[in-house]
């Protein structure tokens, strides 16, 4: 049985033609990849891959090497420019610092200017003296006369007429006296209403103004702040010239600001 059954199968008697058999067809499937391998090769197709690659990296780095150029030039441009504005801060600083002492010094002038000085102030009215008790005239070496003790009426008479001589010679006299006039020296501050106010032109405006009993004095310019200038000047006024009517005077002129009293003295 088993030797018919091997009589039937033909591979170990045709052994050799399998093996030539399965070596021809690993040499075709050798020679199909080898063939494969060389079209790939040949049709460049991998080195074309490669070479992609390779500039896909080259073209990498060079934009890494860009990005970094910009950013170290960037830093750079960004400290310079925070290194600028940090000396214009503190320029700025200098400055204001600068100006407010500038500021505080000019405060301080124009708080004294406006100040007024200290000056006496304006002398009420005088209160009307009581009506002097009428003066006795002094005895000249008339001592023989007796105006109280004498019971006679001719006496009495004479003494009447002689007291009445006396009195209208004392009121004669008094009225021969010139009255006395009280003065004022009065300094006045006047302020243009900017800097561009010739004060030359308001010192003669004001010097315009005229009435019994002012007269004009000397006058100055003095600054106040800012290049600009106010008009000092003094008059001399009797007790009868108003001064609140002379500076409200003044301050009608068009170009007059205010006017103020730095100074009253009696003379």
């Amino acid at each position: 049985m088993a030797a018919s059954a091997l009589a039937q199968e033909k591979v170990w008697v045709e052994k050799a033609t399998y093996d030539k058999a399965e070596c021809q067809y690993y040499e075709k499937l050798a020679k199909g990849i080898q063939q494969s391998t060389c079209a790939i090769f040949a049709g460049g197709s991998l080195a074309n891959e490669v070479a992609k690659a390779r500039q896909h990296i080259k073209q990498s780095l060079q934009c890494m090497d860009g990005v970094a150029a910009i950013a170290n030039g960037s830093s750079q441009e960004l400290l310079s420019r925070l290194v600028t504005v940090e000396k214009e801060n503190q320029n700025l600083k200098n400055t204001v610092q600068e100006l407010k002492t500038i500021i505080g010094k000019l405060e301080s002038r124009v708080n004294a200017l406006e100040t007024p000085a200290p000056y006496l102030a304006i002398c009420p009215a005088k209160p009307e003296a009581a009506p002097k008790s009428e003066a006795k005239p002094e005895a000249d070496g008339d001592d023989d006369v007796d105006l109280f003790g004498s019971d006679d009426e001719e006496d009495d008479a004479e003494a009447a007429r002689i007291r009445e001589e006396r009195l209208a010679a004392y009121a004669a006299k008094k009225a021969k006296k010139p009255a006395v006039i009280a003065k004022s020296n009065v300094i006045l501050n006047v302020k243009a209403f900017d800097d561009e106010t010739d004060l030359k032109k308001l010192e003669a405006e004001v010097r315009k103004i005229e009435c019994p009993g002012l007269l004009w004095g000397a006058s100055k310019l003095v600054p106040l702040v800012y290049g600009i200038y106010m008009l000092t000047i003094s008059c001399v006024v009797e007790d009868d010239v108003s001064v609140d009517w002379l500076c409200e005077t003044i301050q009608e002129i068009d170009d007059v600001q205010s006017c103020d009293i730095a100074a009253f003295n009696k003379i």
